[in-house]
């Protein structure tokens, strides 16, 4: 049962410009997959891991079991997960997780572009599309991005966009063998009265 008074539709493809943002499908697994290996210096930093060792590493099995999973998470509510894409070839994920209702109305961003597409300013605008979608379609009240702190690349993200710094959570997430320390950012609906892509400007081209 969904944590929202209301079901979660299938969303509508969004874009900004030449960077796009659509549901993921089954369709899109071996596409991830390639881009998973190809990236594995570049990705492998940021990933969770298991405290204790298992899991796999991701794209070394097929991605089809993981994006049903994340389909679930679609029908009941808690979660939503999208590819991003450039000029329509898929270069990302980005998911949304940790939806709450009631008196919270939350949700939390996770997300990845590959490293032959990184710095052309891809991740903002498909965050900022995000943002939008979660304030104006699922009336979300706050979103929260954590990002490690030796990730520039990332930190450059939420401050391209604004994104207000809430503090240091210390040992929040399992990395690479170790609990390791995250920056928390945030923003409230009311902080982007004209919407969140309205940050970034006109597109370019």
């Amino acid at each position: 049962m969904s944590p929202l008074p209301h079901a979660i539709a299938v969303p509508e493809p969004r874009a900004f410009g030449r960077v796009g943002l659509r549901l993921i499908h089954r369709r899109d697994a071996a596409t991830l997959e390639h881009l998973l290996t190809q990236n594995r210096g570049w990705l492998a930093p940021w990933e969770a891991t298991y405290p204790g060792g298992g899991g796999t590493v991701p794209g070394s099995v097929s991605m089809r079991p993981v994006i049903r999973a994340l389909r679930q998470q679609l029908r009941i509510g808690s979660g939503v997960a999208f590819v991003v894409t450039f000029d329509g070839q898929v270069v990302g994920q980005l998911s949304v997780a940790e939806i709450s209702g009631g008196a919270l109305r939350s949700a939390q961003l996770g997300y990845w572009v590959s490293q032959h597409v990184a710095g052309r300013g891809i991740t903002p605008a498909a965050v900022a599309l995000t943002i939008d979608y979660l304030f104006e379609v699922l009336r979300l009240h706050r979103v929260e991005i954590c990002i490690r702190p030796e990730n520039a690349a990332s930190l450059r993200v939420v401050e391209k966009l604004g994104l207000r710094h809430e503090g240091r959570r210390e040992r929040y997430i399992h990395i690479a063998g170790s609990w390791c320390d995250h920056e928390a950012f945030a923003v409230t609906r009311e902080e982007v009265p004209q919407g969140m892509l309205a940050r970034l400007g006109a597109p370019t081209s």
